[in-house]
């Protein structure tokens, strides 16, 4: 099982990215995939989450209308387009799933400690 991330970079406030999320050893779309975020000093924060089955997607409220999650289950890929960036979205952003999760709720998707596998993170900076 191995999930990466990939698309992060530097970027000026206002500017957009996409982030990509592959895995291999299993497929994406059998279950709840999340972005999370960790700036340097602070705690891991769920950005975003997509569920199997019903695509019901979960956002940071500071996010909000700024970013968004999709899915390509031909490629086997999640991504997270985003767009207006600020300063404050400077983090490494991580792709996480527990494989056994199919639908996450508002009350859960974005606590760290129900996922368990993790890739590697893509640094995102936004700045001038």
């Amino acid at each position: 099982v191995q999930i990466v991330e990939s698309g992060g970079g530097l970027v000026q406030p206002g500017g957009s990215l996409r982030l990509s999320c592959t895995a291999s050893g299993f497929t994406l779309d059998d279950y709840a995939i999340a972005w999370f975020r960790q700036a340097p000093g602070k705690e891991r924060e769920g950005v975003s989450c997509i569920n199997s089955q019903n695509g019901t997607t979960f956002y940071l409220d500071s996010v909000k209308g700024r970013f968004a999650i999709s899915k390509d289950n031909a490629k086997n890929a999640v991504y997270l387009q985003m767009n207006n960036l600020k300063p404050e979205d400077t983090a490494v952003y991580f792709c996480a799933t527990d494989l056994l999760t199919v639908r996450r709720y508002s009350s859960t998707w974005y606590r760290a400690q129900f996922y368990d596998y993790w890739g590697q993170g893509t640094q995102v900076t936004v700045s001038s």
